[in-house]
């Protein structure tokens, strides 16, 4: 039976799809790739909560996060006796654990259908159609990338705010990440094929957008353009109709004076910045094969901020790499209290298979590492609430988002995100109002990772990425999304505070 054989029965029995997704940005980019090409070859989003009930479950993992095996095979072992009940159900692996593990997944878990990797995701359907026909697992692993992820078909999960991947693979060699490794080397997107991204999605009614890259600034190494960065933040400000960009994650060796300068001059490049310290220490950094100091980073630090005094920047922190001693933790303790971030994940070292920081001397015992790990969230949680603080008495466009606010219901508020990405929850308006519209509010109380504006909005405008959202929302033949971690309004939300880095990105 041929693939476009199988897209017509498909469709004519409604066969049904779940794609559950672990890790980092990039990781949830490839899910709505996943998405769009489970819909173009015929399958539907199975309702939202099926936990399992479907006829093709998708897992893209993670290599990096703690324990990421031992949930994945939990996960694969709790669907094997509903696999056994629903006759042609079919599993299928894929991401980063998968380009690693390979066949170790179906040795483990011979259950399951398809095994793919990062570099080969528009294969999937193909390798689905060939599984049930063949009746056999199919694990295909492609060692380069095949074709460029932004070139598959997509199910967005945002109608007002989306990614858009300008890079893939990462060539640098940091001794705690596998992703490298996982994801290749780097390689760059047509600067004309981003633009034409960016303003098809703008077309559509996306306000927002988030340049992805696992090293997104040193973008143009391809091409030997150092400068290829700053030049397309100021090729997004010359596209009516796009109000926000942001972009996630810059590397501090490839933060240059002129991204500064793009920040600061284009007018819809948000006044945010994440980017991951990951040590204080100048001889934590060596070890970690990062190729600045602290100086270094403390300076484009003071350089943002000189830039755009209402930058908020954040960062990531891994507490406990081997061979930190205490006089090292107290040097990124000193880093954080100079750079005040507005927020910073923080992260307890622990062994990667693979990476060059496993096999070193000098393992930090849990307790110590668990001991490290609260004093810098204590302080930090400090930080936070005192930058806060500082917002009280501003007025600031919201724009709103979609299940942003958990309390929202019950405290009859809606919620959504500062241009500096904090997130504000405000009194409803007498007005309807809808994800991608923008609400203008005061900010009248500051906690450590939130804002709220208590008085009534002062003002509300409505956006295309409202009417956007709206003809989404209001179409009866699409059904119920399974969120896959997408932020419901601007830059994606940071991961939380886990025991291990969320992801090679930065």
């Amino acid at each position: 039976m041929s693939s476009g054989n199988r897209s017509e029965e498909a469709v004519d029995v409604q066969k049904s799809y779940e794609v559950r997704t672990y890790g980092c940005q990039m990781n949830v980019h490839d899910s709505e790739r996943l998405s769009g090409l489970l819909e173009d070859a015929g399958y539907v989003r199975a309702p939202e909560g099926a936990d399992g009930d479907a006829d093709v479950v998708v897992f893209n993992t993670c290599a990096v996060r703690e324990n990421a095996d031992n949930k994945l095979y939990g996960n694969l072992g709790r669907l094997a006796p509903m696999k056994t009940k629903r006759p042609g159900m079919q599993i299928a692996v894929g991401g980063c654990l998968a380009q690693k593990d390979r066949d170790t997944i179906v040795k483990r878990a011979p259950w399951v259908d398809v095994v793919f990797g990062t570099h080969n995701i528009g294969k999937l359907p193909v390798l689905l159609e060939r599984a049930r026909i063949q009746e056999e697992a199919q694990i295909e692993i492609a060692e380069s990338l095949e074709a460029f992820p932004s070139t598959l078909p997509t199910r967005r999960e945002s109608a007002y705010a989306a990614w858009v991947s300008i890079s893939v693979g990462c060539n640098n060699t940091c001794t705690f990440c596998i992703v490298p490794a996982l994801r290749g080397k780097e390689k760059d997107r047509r600067t004309g094929d981003i633009l034409a991204e960016i303003e098809a999605l703008v077309a559509e009614g996306v306000s927002e957008i988030t340049l992805l890259g696992q090293n997104v600034n040193a973008y143009g190494s391809d091409i030997g353009d150092r400068e290829a960065f700053s030049k397309l933040l100021r090729a997004c400000g010359k596209i009516e109709g796009l109000e926000r960009v942001r972009f996630t994650s810059p590397h501090p060796r490839d933060f240059t004076d002129d991204v500064i300068a793009a920040m600061a001059e284009t007018p819809n490049v948000m006044p945010q910045l994440h980017m991951p310290m990951q040590s204080g220490s100048d001889r934590i950094l060596k070890a970690m094969r990062r190729s600045y100091r602290q100086e270094r980073f403390l300076g484009i630090i003071e350089k943002v901020r000189a830039a755009m005094p209402d930058a908020a920047i954040s960062t990531d922190i891994i507490v406990g790499f081997p061979g930190e001693t205490e006089e090292d933790f107290e040097q990124t303790m000193h880093a954080v209290r100079e750079a005040r971030f507005a927020n910073a994940f923080t992260f307890q070292y622990s062994k990667r298979p693979g990476t060059p920081a496993a096999d070193m001397d000098g393992q930090i015992p849990k307790e110590v590492v668990q001991e490290r790990y609260m004093r810098l969230s204590a302080l930090q949680e400090e930080i936070s609430w005192d930058e806060n603080k500082k917002q009280v008495g501003r007025t600031l466009e919201v724009m709103v988002a979609e299940g942003e606010g958990r309390k929202d219901g019950a405290t009859r508020r809606l919620s959504g995100r500062a241009p500096d990405n904090r997130l504000v929850h405000f009194t409803q308006p007498e007005q309807p109002v809808r994800p991608g519209d923008v609400v203008t509010v005061e900010i009248t109380y500051a906690a450590p990772h939130h804002l709220l504006a208590e008085g009534t909005p002062l003002a509300v405008r409505s956006t295309r990425a409202g009417d956007a959202w709206e003809k989404r929302t209001t179409a009866a033949a699409e059904p119920a999304g399974v969120m896959l971690g997408l932020p419901t309004i601007g830059a994606p939300a940071p991961l939380p505070a886990a025991s291990a880095p969320a992801c090679g990105i930065g």
